[in-house]
């Protein structure tokens, strides 16, 4: 495979991706408590928003690039 061919490929998945999930999720522990021996901890959900825009721009630079590879 071109490599131009390989670029847009990935970055189409990527923009599917990024707009079928629109975020990340992850979990932190945090310690809630610190009383010498004793200790709490906390799992916090925490979340990146990826706007549905930068899902389209990958998206579109993979086309871009497929059609740009199949030309040459």
């Amino acid at each position: 495979m071109k490599r131009n061919t390989s670029i847009g490929l990935v970055l189409i998945g990527l923009g599917a991706v990024a707009l079928a999930y629109q975020g990340i999720t992850y979990t932190t522990r945090e310690k809630a408590i610190d009383l010498g021996p004793v200790q709490v901890t906390r799992e916090r959900t925490r979340r990146i928003p990826l706007p549905p825009i930068v899902g389209a721009v990958a998206l579109g630079g993979g086309i871009a690039f497929l059609v740009v590879g199949n030309k040459r």
